[in-house]
């Protein structure tokens, strides 16, 4: 019975170990970033035979004011609160899911058109309506005779 309770030894080697090891990793790292710190353009030479060598001289040298904390504006009171830009957004995404709603391929039908031809002309007035004008193809026989062939072309 003793045998089946091993010893929690291991364990905590290796959890020494995973310690040891995330605190080489770390110092590794920052060791690396350390190489960052330094300016490398301290010490960057311009080329004397460069047009703009006199300039870059000139103003590498010069005493420049360099903004401070008291220079950032402070915070506009004519913009909205950014709760409500959050609840135009919702605004805006409910009229989309509407409008996707009302106009889906299920919720529109083409049945009953006579009746909403009758009542469009019926808006629309009588200079809209169609005039009847006799039969369709007394129409179109007069139009056919009426109709001539294009000549022949010229012989070549």
């Amino acid at each position: 019975m003793a045998e089946m309770y091993a010893t929690a030894r291991p364990f905590s080697i290796r959890r020494q170990l995973r310690r040891a090891a995330s605190l080489l990793t770390g110092a590794g790292a920052c060791a690396l970033l350390s190489a960052c710190i330094s300016e490398p353009f301290q010490d960057a030479k311009v080329n004397p035979d460069s047009p703009i060598a006199a300039d870059v001289a000139r103003i590498a040298h010069e005493n420049t004011a360099y903004p401070t904390f008291a220079s950032i504006p402070a915070v506009p009171k004519d913009v909205r609160p950014v709760k409500q830009y959050g609840q135009a957004a919702k605004t805006i995404e409910q009229a989309r899911i509407d409008l996707e709603q009302k106009t889906a391929p299920e919720s529109w039908s083409l049945t009953n058109t006579d009746a909403f031809a009758a009542k469009a002309q019926r808006e629309a007035g009588q200079e809209a309506a169609p005039q009847p004008n006799g039969d369709t193809a007394a129409f179109a026989t007069t139009q056919r005779k009426r109709a001539t062939a294009p000549p022949p072309p010229p012989p070549r």
